[in-house]
């Protein structure tokens, strides 16, 4: 359905690049490395993902071809209105998984649509609920399955969301890391 377009997802990531192969879309990817994703500590929690999908873009606005659509996207996590950010070691894991065991957090992406001419962004936010962690689970997750590349320092699709998410209210699909069903109407429109 995307014709005019040959599309990239601006992301090295496998989660994203499944999802958005699980909506049949023909794509390439392009990574260019190190981009600045910092953003003033004024900005409104719900807007950061948002603002640094569309400062990603920017970077790749510079290199990209006409007939090119790149799909630049960043996922957060917030708990009671702070972001939580990728772990830097397994303390800091364990410290977030603590934080986010027995509450509700908000899992927000954002994500921008980039042409030579055009431009949309748009957020996406899931309540996600976990069940209370004992310090085994948590132990167990981050021994096994290292989530230092995450947000929030979890994976929802692995081990700690089967046992440990009890509610979600939005795309589960979102809380990967890419909102599929929204990208898939936004391109429609493109």
């Amino acid at each position: 359905m995307i014709t005019s377009y040959r599309v990239v997802l601006a992301s090295n990531s496998p989660r994203r690049k499944e999802l958005l192969a699980g909506i049949d879309i023909d794509f390439d990817v392009r990574v260019i490395p190190d981009i600045d994703e910092s953003y003033s500590a004024d900005l409104p929690t719900k807007d950061i993902a948002e603002y640094i999908s569309r400062k990603k873009a920017t970077v790749y606005q510079q290199q990209m071809a006409d007939d090119e659509l790149i799909i630049t996207a960043d996922t957060i996590v917030v708990l009671d209105g702070e972001v939580m950010g990728k772990p830097h070691d397994e303390a800091d894991a364990s410290r977030m998984l603590h934080e986010l065991s027995g509450r509700t957090h908000q899992v927000i992406t954002g994500v921008t649509l980039t042409t030579t001419t055009r431009q949309q962004s748009f957020s996406v936010e899931t309540d996600v609920t976990f069940k209370s962690l004992s310090d085994e689970e948590i132990n167990y997750y981050i021994q096994h399955y290292k989530p230092f590349d995450k947000a929030g320092a979890y994976g929802i699709q692995e081990w700690i969301g089967h046992i440990g998410v009890t509610g979600l209210h939005g795309s589960y699909f979102n809380v990967m890391g890419l909102p599929a069903q929204r990208i898939y109407e936004a391109l429609r429109q493109f």
